[in-house]
């Protein structure tokens, strides 16, 4: 019997010859934004005038922001089952209890309030080149928790429920160059997490568009070069959390393109410490958790420390909504972040923490050094504060590289802020071979993490936003 072999022959496909394939990244992104990032000069707005414009958009609305009880907050209550405190909307976000149970560290199990805002926000900023150079555009935009009121924020800065509107207020301007894949070309997109010590497993989308055709410009926005930011970021209280976080995910170019430690290397390292940390984060009723109190207008820690939970009345003329109350968290004390940095090989490195905090999706993020509000640690003895803290409140000037006050996440908390530091350290400050849970890395290879989601905590991000925008050079 003769058997026959069957041949099939692949035909082909036009498809597939006709597709037109392209480099897998913009090889020329990163050095159009160092030029941005060179260029202290603008094509519009130069930056000794952007405080007299900032003036200017204060004087064009009102702003007013006022304590209240909880009782006069409208449209807010703390839910009789559970003592939640949510909006009769069943939106925006709720204020939970949460109980913490952790493997690690000085304190093994605790409770806090905690936000649940399940919703993905987007946080834009628009760019568009002038004159051959990147601009960036920037929104004087109000916020209730700043104690200045108005800082410098992204293009876009909303919840779903901003730019859904559910709140049935005005459109949210710009929100179209997120939505609309063809009004411009992405140039960073990512999921970053909020603050996982007052969040729970909150995220927003982190993007840079570059617009197509020409862009109008609302009276409350300007274009500034990332330069021109990175001089502004120098300053106290000038660019928004929400910015820094955007800002920190723009690649710029590698020039040492070498490391103490393999990125291969870091990805294990940090893999592991993402595994050896147990974290149990369980919500729970807000009503009567242990170690907190509420009265009339707060509610409290028993210690008086960490943060209480306030309400506001709020009047702004350029929001979407004029008016309307919420509450706020607000911590007690200013708190202190900083990178250690040393140059390893001539190459800049700072020394990363696998921080575990309560709040985060995935238990561990890379953090600063330090991350510490200073007074919730006085009580404790020396051999239980929290590593590297002294060394940085201690520095000397002349090892102070770089150094501003910041607000945190503005819409949530109220003079929420922290002194930021990168400080230079020396081996036996800092040894090469760190403490268990630390690790030297450039900032390049934070930087390139921030292409995926929940690598980088939003304390790091503003840091790294100060290099990126060339605020400090290591």
């Amino acid at each position: 019997m003769t058997t026959h072999a069957t041949h099939t022959t692949r035909t082909t496909d036009t498809t597939d010859t006709e597709a037109r394939l392209r480099p897998r990244a913009d090889a020329d992104l990163p050095h159009r934004l160092a030029r941005s990032a060179a260029a202290d000069r603008g094509a519009h707005l130069r930056t000794e005038d952007v405080h007299h414009w900032l003036d200017g958009r204060r004087e064009a609305h009102r702003f007013r922001v006022d304590r209240i009880p909880f009782a006069e907050l409208d449209g807010w209550s703390f839910e009789e089952a559970t003592g939640n405190l949510v909006h009769r909307s069943g939106r925006f976000f709720t204020v939970e209890g949460l109980r913490v149970s952790t493997s690690s560290g000085p304190f093994r199990e605790w409770y806090q309030p905690i936000i649940k805002q399940p919703e993905v926000g987007i946080l834009g900023i628009v760019v568009k080149e002038f004159d051959g150079v990147l601009h960036f555009l920037m929104q004087a935009k109000m916020e209730p928790g700043n104690r200045n009121l108005l800082q410098l924020s992204p293009t876009v800065q909303a919840t779903r429920s901003n730019y859904t509107k559910a709140h049935k207020g005005a459109d949210v301007r710009y929100i179209e160059y997120f939505t609309d894949r063809g009004r411009g070309r992405v140039l960073a997109d990512s999921l970053q997490s909020e603050h996982g010590s007052w969040f729970y497993r909150k995220s927003n989308r982190n993007m840079i568009v570059e617009a197509v055709g020409e862009v109008p410009v609302h009276e409350d926005f300007c274009w500034l070069t990332l330069g021109q930011i990175g001089e502004l970021l120098r300053q106290d209280n000038v660019i928004n959390m929400d910015a820094r976080t955007v800002l920190a995910c723009a690649p710029l170019p590698d020039p040492d393109a070498a490391a103490l430690h393999s990125d291969t290397e870091l990805l294990s390292w940090f893999t592991a410490e993402r595994s050896r940390h147990d974290v149990v984060a369980e919500r729970v009723p807000l009503e009567g958790i242990p170690g907190w109190k509420r009265g009339e207008s707060a509610i409290e820690h028993e210690d008086d420390r960490y943060f209480g939970v306030v309400g506001v009345a709020v009047q702004a003329g350029s929001r979407e909504v004029a008016r309307w109350t919420q509450p706020l968290f607000e911590p007690k004390g200013t708190g202190v972040t900083a990178f250690l940095t040393r140059r390893i090989g001539g190459v800049p490195h700072v020394l990363a923490h696998a921080r575990v905090e309560a709040g985060f999706a995935d238990t561990v993020e890379l953090g600063p050094t330090v991350q510490y509000t200073p007074p919730n640690y006085g009580h404790l003895p020396p051999d239980q504060r929290p590593p590297f803290l002294d060394l940085v409140l201690g520095a000397d000037r002349t090892r102070i590289r770089y150094e501003a006050l910041h607000s945190e996440e503005g819409g949530r908390f109220l003079n929420a802020e922290s002194r930021y530091l990168f400080v230079e350290a020396d081996e036996e400050e800092a040894p090469l071979d760190a403490p268990p849970g630390y690790l030297w890395v450039t900032p390049h290879q934070l930087t390139g993490l921030l292409r995926h989601n929940h690598y980088v905590n939003v304390q790091a991000r503003t840091l790294l936003s100060c290099l990126t925008s060339g605020a400090v050079r290591l």
